[in-house]
């Protein structure tokens, strides 16, 4: 038993000493620093590229529109087999342990960004530190939600986004800060060498967490699962609860078939299609067109590099405080309202950003209306569309084959990140400020899709939905 365990005070039945709400605290902010680490990471681009683009004899990497988008798109790809492997490491290894050797990654690649003598050594780098990011993508929603109780999931899971977008909002902000600041060659490097921080800190914090009691007990170690689900809980008795779930749903479980005959039935493999399809969705709503080249969407209005970085900082603020929103509304709304709310809105600013960019002059009137375009996108984005995304990735599918699914779902959908990213630039270049009514086109078919095939998974435990969704698949 780990010596972590806290004891039951005497004289008080069914109630601990130690505070299940300051664990769980502690347990999600050490494991929202892979959120914190993922968010700084695809932040920071879009502050570091305006100065990898100058030419190497003035500190930069001589980078071009193919080679930005090879660059950005490399921590991406690296993010789609990081999600894949950690899925099946989670579930072989634990939670905890593979957000640990996540931690480990992140430091690595994030050293390796920051001191790259060359594009190939850059776009290497990318793709290791994109691994790390991929696997906490795919293991910190699937480890908050099996630590947390059925009426918490919902506030406690959407953290994880509200820490990506203040991971963006700090790239945003230490961007414009060091370009306005330091007038030396390489300042790029600063930047991304910062990305160590939450690194280290996820690394020293999962010495400090709890194992996740779903993964022990998925593992057979339903006593160990007790212990930890009587630190997380406020009574013995709604742990005692959940394991008694927990091992009901174990007794069915040996009734089933094996990993690999349960990934052939057709419930499962219509999940996984809904799972994929919501990484489509919420990836080619074109927002991280907008979080990766947002300066240079403002500089080619006529802004200037730093007047485009500090405007920037705008999509941080904004994405902040629609996640804050967001957690709030995502308890009071079910996820398919939410979903839909958030898909029309981006389709009306999608299109709005293409009046605004085909059909204005360019002057600073241009660039106002732009960014205004951005920012509720943005809002609306973040708020509905974002942590609906990440919450329904750690509830949709069936324990025994969670991590396995949830990593290739979300690999998936880092696949489809990487899409745009590469392609957004060379688009732009060709077919110019249309690109954006394409955008607006394809999220049409996504608002149909959410429509038709999304189930309502609010208000259910975890066990409750598989039955749930067994039952009506």
């Amino acid at each position: 038993m780990s010596s972590s365990i806290t004891s039951t005070a005497a004289g008080q039945p069914g109630r601990k000493q130690a505070s299940p709400g300051r664990l769980i605290f502690i347990s999600v902010l050490v494991a929202t620093m892979g959120a914190l680490a993922f968010g700084y990471d695809t932040g920071i681009i879009a502050g570091a590229l305006p100065f990898m683009t100058l030419p190497m004899d003035q500190g930069g990497l001589g980078l071009n529109a193919f080679t930005e988008g090879l660059v950005t798109a490399s921590l991406i790809v690296g993010a789609a087999f990081g999600s894949l492997a950690s899925g099946y490491i989670s579930d072989r290894f634990g939670r905890r342990l593979t957000l640990r050797l996540l931690s480990v990654l992140f430091i690595v690649g994030a050293l390796g960004t920051a001191t790259a003598p060359s594009i190939p050594f850059m776009i290497a780098a990318r793709f290791l530190l994109g691994i790390a990011v991929g696997g906490g993508s795919a293991t910190v929603p699937v480890f908050i939600a099996e630590i947390a109780g059925p009426s918490r999931r919902a506030r406690l899971v959407s953290r994880n986004e509200l820490m990506i977008v203040s991971g963006q909002l700090l790239a945003y902000v230490l961007s414009a800060v060091l370009a306005a600041l330091l007038h030396t060659p390489g300042i790029w490097r600063y930047m991304l060498a910062i990305a160590m921080i939450p690194g280290v800190l996820l690394l020293v914090g999962t010495f400090f967490v709890p194992p996740s009691p779903r993964w022990l007990a998925a593992k057979g170690r339903f006593d160990e699962a007790q212990d930890v689900l009587e630190q997380l809980r406020d009574t013995q008795e709604d742990a005692q609860r959940e394991v008694d779930e927990m091992k009901a749903q174990d007794k069915q479980a040996r009734n089933r078939p094996a990993v690999k005959d349960l990934l052939r039935q057709s419930w499962v493999i219509k999940l996984l299609l809904i799972g994929i399809g919501l990484g489509f969705t919420a990836q080619f709503t074109g927002v991280n067109a907008f979080m990766y080249y947002t300066p240079i969407i403002l500089k080619n209005t006529g802004m200037g590099t730093n007047a485009a970085l500090t405007a920037t900082i705008g999509n941080g603020v904004v994405s902040v405080i629609a996640t804050l929103l967001g957690i709030w509304a995502i308890g009071r709304y079910g996820r398919r309202h939410l979903l839909m709310t958030g898909l029309v809105m981006v389709i009306l600013m999608q299109a709005a950003l293409g009046c605004v960019l085909q059909f204005m002059p360019q002057n600073l009137t241009q660039s106002y209306a732009a960014l205004a375009c951005i920012l509720v996108f943005l809002l609306f984005m973040q708020m509905c569309i974002s942590p609906v995304y990440w919450l329904l990735m750690s509830e949709l599918f069936p324990m025994q084959v969670r991590g396995l699914l949830t990593g290739v779902a979300v690999s998936m959908q880092w696949l489809f990140n990487a899409s745009v990213a590469f392609a957004f630039p060379i688009a732009v270049d060709v077919i110019g400020n249309p690109t954006f009514f394409v955008f607006a086109a394809i999220n049409i078919g996504s608002l149909v899709f959410v429509f038709l095939c999304l189930p309502e998974t609010k208000g259910k435990s975890l066990e409750q939905i598989e039955k749930h969704l067994k039952k009506e698949l």
